[in-house]
């Protein structure tokens, strides 16, 4: 089957579908994106996922281009022409394609692209085994709330993570954890308290964290939302992490040190298991 994306309105297949090299998005990382996972062909929570869109396009002064009904109805459909039943789905707008300046043109049209990646989910290894962390310095710019393409310094963790044999880094500023570098970071204490760092500018507001909160709240997890320091996260009796295309993933060692007895601890378990009934649940 030949791969479909969508850009400007047009459904084209991936190798025809292209931007401008003026456009704002490659010359300034000027824009924002989404993604939303893909699960039995139904898209995950996707309703917070456009509010999310909708707010950090406001937030850097770009009109929205569609409302949620004309988002949900390109979504769909490139989930549908791609044959996608678990993955996620990709958006991007951009600020549009204007002679390179600094400073914002005048009525330019949007640039908005779309795409979907195949992805297991469900039955991911990686969930099976739990996942390897390090913890990286956070070098990132003071608006982390916003869901911005300038993921330079994500990429740079992403890829420390990787040479050291890990899955994700933890990001550090002032001695905490503010969150991975594409997902929210949780701790659980010896006592069996669910510890994530509350919301401000220096974390995003994850779509899947927020799901995880109120599925704590409704099964009677104990939960706080407070800093948490590098030390904290090394003597936890678990950590997890958050994302759209993670769901709930168990750490099993940070920078080196085993956590617990070494594999996936009982309330990531729980949570992952949680999650997944909400989200067959949920578009």
């Amino acid at each position: 089957m030949t791969r479909i994306a969508y850009v400007n309105g047009e459904y084209l297949p991936l190798e025809q579908a292209s931007v401008s090299v003026m456009d704002r998005g490659f010359l300034f990382a000027d824009g924002i994106y989404e993604v939303a996972a893909v699960l039995g062909g139904r898209l995950v929570d996707n309703a917070g996922h456009l509010a999310r869109l909708e707010r950090s396009l406001s937030e850097i002064g770009i009109a929205n281009p569609h409302p949620v009904e004309e988002w949900v109805r390109i979504e769909t459909e490139l989930v549908s022409r791609n044959g996608v039943t678990e993955g996620l789905v990709y958006l991007q707008v951009t600020r549009g394609v204007a002679e390179r300046d600094f400073t914002f043109p005048k009525d330019t049209p949007t640039t908005v692209v779309a795409f979907t990646q195949a992805k297991t989910i469900t039955d991911n290894p990686l969930a099976e085994t739990g996942a390897k962390v390090i913890t990286v310095p956070d070098i990132r710019w003071q608006r982390r709330d916003i869901k911005s393409v300038a993921l330079l310094a994500q990429v740079l963790a992403k890829q420390q993570a990787a040479e050291a044999g890990a899955a994700e880094a933890f990001m550090v500023e002032d001695g905490s954890i503010t969150e991975g570098s594409s997902s929210t970071a949780f701790i659980v204490t010896k006592e069996g308290t669910i510890i994530t760092r509350p919301l401000s500018n220096a974390l995003l507001p994850g779509i899947t964290r927020r799901a995880v909160i109120a599925l704590a709240a409704e099964f009677d997890l104990k939960l706080e939302e407070r800093l948490f320091s590098v030390e904290e996260l090394h003597d936890a009796a678990e950590a997890f992490y958050t994302s759209a295309s993670a769901f709930v993933m168990p750490v099993v060692s940070v920078d080196g040190k085993v956590l617990g007895d070494g594999r996936p601890g009982p309330v990531a378990r729980r949570l992952r298991e949680l999650y997944f009934t909400f989200a067959e649940a949920r578009d």
